[in-house]
């Protein structure tokens, strides 16, 4: 009996014992593998199925001359301004041309109504009939001497009083043609003023019934300029002026007009800094083309007359995002690297300056936009 039951007990423990290991193979096996951690892909870096669709290009060095662009606007020529006045204090009865109309010289621009004028007509008729009456009296003179009737004295009296009176119709007929007169036959109180020159009206201070006061203390009332030739008034930093010289060109880039350039030329530095910001007035002369108005931002491109290394691209191989300028460098085969650059100033051969991001002998994307374009998709 005792060796039956070591018996049983020796088999149950092994089956208890196998029962265990069964199960703690069980809980081996469905026991979960080891966690695999894979970097995230860089979100600068795209990959190309055909890298061949997109050939590559060498950042190269090269001599250029360096460029600064600069903000102007256009302003007339002073030496083509002319002011338009009256010297006939009175009230405007009509105006014939306003603010922005192209004149020509001679024509009509407004009528004064002013007692100067008839003060002046009534002076130099008073003067015309004074040297009527000088002139009987002389010839009168004249001939009682020639008969011994007066003595010379009287004679000369006569004579000085007709020079006199000569003198005083000359004055006045003068003084109203200053004063805007064209028929000295015809009195009237009412005077025209005429364009003293070609050009357009770019100032107005004058309306319909205003009052015309004397030259002293009244402003001009038209101002006409010639926009054939006309200045771009720009600011330059001062550590910028030691590359401008007198003579130097410009190229003159339009907002309202893109495709078109107009040359000028740099026709003054002003000697004197602003001493808030800086800045030096640098004008250049241009000659107007016929679309160029007076008040028109422009910026105004200086090529430098000396040559540096630059590191320069094609000019498709640069993007611009963001308000920014990229470029996709050649990492691997297949893989290209959003990099972002600082661009410059065009040169010959459709190239672009690069003034940071990129060095010599790196491979770019040649047709970056349409990489771009098929990123997007």
């Amino acid at each position: 009996m005792r060796n039956k039951f070591a018996v049983s007990a020796g088999v149950a423990l092994m089956l208890l014992s196998a029962t265990g290991c069964e199960k703690k193979a069980d809980i081996k096996d469905e026991a979960p593998g080891p966690l695999k951690v894979e970097q995230a892909q860089d979100a600068n870096t795209v990959h190309v199925d055909h890298p061949e669709q997109f050939p590559l290009a060498t950042a190269a060095t090269q001599m250029t001359a360096s460029s600064m662009s600069v903000t102007g606007q256009v302003q007339p020529d002073v030496t083509r301004v002319i002011p338009v006045i009256s010297l006939a204090s009175g009230r405007v009865v009509a105006i014939y041309a306003h603010l922005g109309d192209l004149v020509k010289k001679g024509q009509k621009l407004f009528t004064v109504q002013s007692n100067d004028i008839d003060q002046a007509y009534s002076d130099y008729r008073k003067a015309v009939a004074d040297e009527a009456l000088a002139k009987v009296q002389l010839d009168r003179a004249q001939l009682l001497y020639s008969k011994g009737a007066i003595s010379k004295s009287n004679l000369e009296i006569a004579q000085d009083t007709e020079d006199k009176a000569v003198v005083d119709v000359e004055t006045s007929a003068e003084h109203l043609k200053v004063l805007g007169a064209t028929d000295l036959k015809k009195p009237t109180g009412a005077i025209n003023v005429y364009a003293p020159a070609t050009g357009v009206i770019i100032e107005q201070n004058i309306t319909q019934s205003a009052g015309v006061k004397t030259l002293d203390n009244s402003p001009n009332l038209f101002t006409i300029a010639n926009v054939d030739d006309v200045w771009i008034i720009c600011d330059v930093y001062e550590n910028q002026l030691p590359s401008l010289s007198v003579g130097q060109t410009a190229q003159i880039h339009f907002s309202a007009y893109p495709d078109k350039i107009v040359t000028g030329r740099i026709s003054e530095i002003a000697p004197v800094l602003d001493p808030t910001i800086r800045t030096a007035k640098v004008r250049v002369q241009v000659s107007n083309p016929g679309f160029m108005k007076i008040g028109m931002f422009v910026t105004a491109s200086f090529q430098s007359q000396k040559q540096d290394a630059h590191i320069v691209v094609p000019a498709t191989a640069i993007v611009h995002l963001h308000d920014q300028d990229f470029v996709y460098t050649a990492k691997s085969e297949g893989s290209f690297a959003l990099t972002k650059v600082v661009s410059g100033a065009m040169v010959p051969g459709g190239l672009q300056v690069i003034q940071s991001g990129l060095t010599a002998g790196q491979k770019v994307a040649s047709n970056a936009l349409e990489l771009q374009s098929t990123v997007a998709q």
